[in-house]
């Protein structure tokens, strides 16, 4: 038996396989590699070139390598975007996983794991938000997330023998401690990527969206997670699941949140130079604070986070972004 893992070349999904792997797991990706690499697929695991919404391709994968276990992160991620191009994020992200949840189901999968998104809880407020917390997406990309957690839902209602657990993450960060793997993507527009490219001269700059936010210092709020501690409880609920274990919907973040001008200036003390800053307007769809309430994801997965330290993910981060330009350079 085999763990699918798709979107596995991409930034989470290639520490995901890694970390399958090192759990001695047998793993196949699909990936069409639009924002992934082949390079960052572990070697142990087979790579498939491909697009979920292909039934014929995830019917193949899923007979030849007799999966069990799917882990979900194929998808579109960013929210400015999705406010341009809503149809094309419901599209990406609500209708392939409803073909891919279909196949799954019709093939005897009986397990799987969804990347979802605290972005399914809009602005929810400086005190760590719990899952029972109201539903109220600001942008087409938590909406299109949280019709995905419905479909799991309803799914798992209609068919008894499969389970799933819908994962919400906060901000991830950071990359493999090994050095293995990390957010490589041109142009991706997450904040502590983004902060060491501009304190590595890769950007002229780095743009602060929003200073007039009601929060401390007027930026905005996130809870960071290192992707390692991520991976780790995906793996758990994997484990879970197997065991027999119920249906779920959890967070993942550490319960405390920086604002983004505390980034900026962790980024600035790892690294130990300035770096360009300058201040711009707010985005459409960012609510102006996000943190967690992960006891759930704790108690139920006995997820203890190994990396819960700004610093320590930004090290990380920066690490890895060094490395990238010496591959890059190659």
């Amino acid at each position: 038996m085999s763990v699918l893992v798709t979107g596995g070349a991409g930034y989470i999904g290639s520490h995901m396989v890694w970390e399958l792997c090192d759990a001695g797991e047998k793993v196949v990706v699909i990936d069409r590699l639009s924002t992934g690499f082949d390079w960052a697929v572990a070697p142990e695991a087979h790579l498939v070139v491909g697009d979920i919404a292909d039934r014929a391709l995830l019917e193949s994968v899923i007979r030849e390598h007799e999966v069990d276990s799917v882990i979900h992160f194929a998808g579109s991620i960013v929210v400015p975007e999705s406010v341009a191009d809503p149809l094309g994020y419901y599209e990406n992200n609500t209708c392939k996983s409803r073909t891919l949840i279909e196949t799954a189901i019709r093939l005897g999968v009986r397990h799987f794991i969804f990347s979802s998104t605290a972005a399914v809880y809009g602005a929810a407020g400086l005190e760590p938000v719990r899952e029972e917390a109201g539903l109220a997406p600001e942008s087409p990309y938590g909406r299109s997330k949280l019709m995905t957690e419905w479909m799991l839902r309803d799914a798992a209602t209609a068919f008894p023998d499969f389970r799933y657990t819908a994962l919400r993450y906060f901000n991830v960060a950071g990359a493999d401690p090994k050095g293995r793997t990390g957010q490589s993507t041109k142009g991706a527009t997450h904040l502590i990527k983004v902060a060491c490219e501009a304190a590595l001269g890769k950007r002229a700059k780095l743009e602060i969206f929003g200073t007039d936010y009601p929060t401390p210092d007027g930026t905005c709020v996130r809870d960071y997670i290192h992707v390692s501690d991520l991976a780790a409880a995906h793996r758990l609920a994997l484990e879970r699941l197997r065991g027999g274990g119920a249906s779920m919907v959890a967070n993942c973040g550490y319960g405390h949140g920086y604002s983004v001008l505390e980034v900026v200036d962790s980024v600035r003390r790892v690294h130990g130079r300035d770096l360009n800053v300058e201040m711009a307007g707010r985005r459409p769809g960012d609510p102006p604070s996000i943190v967690a309430n992960s006891e759930l994801a704790q108690r139920e997965l006995g997820w203890v986070p190994a990396r819960n330290e700004l610093d320590l993910i930004v090290r990380d981060a920066l690490r890895w972004e060094d490395a990238l330009s010496r591959r890059n350079s190659i």
